[in-house]
């Protein structure tokens, strides 16, 4: 609990208590100053002293504790309440063999993929997130999540060549339009990434692209690689890959028209740092206002200070109205 004033600038009041106290004494005649000194001596015995001075002791604590009531004494804190609508956003990652073609740092497609994916989860507050594979198949990884650390860990663990062999483009789009069908997010969206051309699965990619359209799920691809020739994953031997020289290519008309019926882009990373400055871009427009409601939760103090205060001067009257209150 904070302490805290509400009118802190009323506390510029105190400064009349010991000018007030300094003008009475300054506006009392000296003769009768002089005439209270027999009072005063028998005070001593019991009956003033002090006593003298009480009654304008008593009126300046009261003015002292009226004052700090006015200043409004509280204690609480601020508490700041966030709603966001969120955005339901699926990662859909080729992780067939082809992604191990060593033209992309830190040693090949899939690892480049992996860290920047990392890198958006990182970024992302209050929207669900989650991951699917495709190689020959397409598997759910991890399903709508904020459990960031969970969805970090399985994107971790993703190997190539786990879903078969071959590119099934339209149906990791489907595994991830099906994540998303039943999504309450109002905005729902795929990232869809891969190096190659769609060669297996069951489902058209077009189709699958359509299907998604029609539930509101915007589609961003991105075609991931060089366009020439590369270091290819020719052969694997647990976790040893050999590799030669060989041409590579991406279906980018494909990856266009799939994106364009969703209404979303097609993007094309040659390099780490385009891949990078691509996810940053989406990052960018699929971010969600947060709303913000601030408010004080507090509890004020000025009712104790004010009785305080009212019971000084009553006090005061009192004496004043007593033999105590009278000069001999």
């Amino acid at each position: 609990m904070r302490f805290h004033f509400a009118h802190p600038w009323a506390l510029l009041l105190l400064l009349l208590v010991p000018a007030w106290l300094a003008w009475i004494h300054r506006t009392t005649p000296a003769a009768l100053r002089f005439a209270r000194m027999g009072a005063l001596r028998e005070a001593a015995r019991g009956r003033g002293g002090v006593l003298g001075s009480l009654p304008d002791a008593m009126r300046a604590g009261a003015f002292a504790w009226l004052v700090i009531a006015l200043a409004g004494p509280r204690t609480g804190a601020a508490v700041e309440e966030r709603t966001s609508d969120g955005i339901a956003i699926v990662v859909a990652v080729d992780a067939s063999p082809s992604m191990l073609t060593a033209d992309m740092r830190p040693r090949n497609r899939l690892e480049a993929a992996k860290q920047t994916v990392a890198r958006f989860v990182r970024g992302r507050e209050n929207d669900r997130i989650g991951l699917v594979a495709f190689g020959g198949d397409a598997m759910t990884r991890v399903p709508l999540t904020l459990d960031y650390g969970m969805l970090l860990e399985a994107l971790d663990g993703l190997r190539a060549g786990e879903l078969n062999d071959g590119t099934a483009i339209g149906d990791g789009l489907a595994a991830a339009a099906n994540r998303l069908r039943r999504a309450p997010e109002k905005s729902r969206v795929i990232i869809l990434m891969s190096d190659g051309m769609n060669n297996r699965g069951a489902l058209d990619p077009r189709a699958s692209a359509r299907a998604a359209a029609a539930l509101g799920i915007r589609v961003y691809t991105i075609g991931v690689g060089t366009d020439t020739t590369a270091p290819r994953a020719v052969a694997r031997a647990g976790s040893s890959v050999r590799y030669a020289e060989g041409p590579v290519s991406t279906d980018e008309r494909l990856m266009t028209d799939v994106a364009r019926q969703t209404g979303g882009r097609y993007f094309r990373a040659r390099d780490t740092r385009a891949l990078a400055g691509i996810y940053s871009e989406i990052d960018r427009m699929e971010r969600t206002p947060v709303r913000v409601r601030r408010y004080q939760r507090h509890t004020d103090w000025h009712l104790p200070l004010l009785l305080a205060g009212a019971v000084l001067l009553l006090l005061e009257w009192l004496f004043r109205a007593t033999r105590w209150g009278r000069v001999p």
